[in-house]
């Protein structure tokens, strides 16, 4: 039986329980799944790509067939060299869809090995986003339901100005 490795994309700046949802499912659907943290040239990250690879690490380890990585790259590139022939990617809401689905389009163009998977966010955390997060927790409010505990202080620490970047 062929093995089959997928990826998990994204910015995860902070990795949320969203996130954390779909990559159990993901993990659950394949032999190996690499959660990579990608640059996206439009947005400004609040944490460092050490700081999201380790908030991964802590959050997922209980996770057997992850792999945790960073690339600064088109994913389509990286789904090359990784020989990963899907790429599993959250929905929240229809409006994440036409954005999601263009990249979709032009990921299969560059690399016509590689599959888009979506899959439709638990209803729990439809509304649930790093932004959000960063918000909440940086106006005082409490995001101990949005984030592992394990990382919830580092978070606060950080969007309160007293974690260094």
């Amino acid at each position: 039986m062929k093995s089959i490795t997928a990826v998990c994309p994204g910015s995860f700046d902070p990795i949320t329980f969203g996130h954390i949802d779909i990559i159990k499912r993901a993990s659950s659907m394949f032999d190996k799944v690499i959660v990579v943290v990608m640059k996206n040239a439009d947005k400004v990250s609040t944490f460092t790509v050490e700081e999201r690879l380790d908030m991964i690490r802590k959050s997922i380890s209980d996770i057997p067939n992850i792999e945790i990585d960073s690339y600064n790259g088109l994913l389509a590139d990286y789904t090359k060299i990784h020989n990963a022939r899907v790429i599993v990617k959250g929905l929240r809401a229809v409006s994440d869809f036409e954005y999601e689905f263009q990249m979709a389009l032009t990921n299969k163009k560059l690399n016509q090995n590689t599959e888009t998977l979506f899959l439709t966010t638990s209803a729990e955390y439809m509304y649930l986003s790093s932004s959000m997060v960063k918000l909440i927790g940086s106006m005082g409010g409490d995001i101990r339901d949005f984030v592992p505990e394990c990382i919830h202080d580092f978070i606060i620490s950080r969007l309160n100005g007293k974690g260094s970047k």
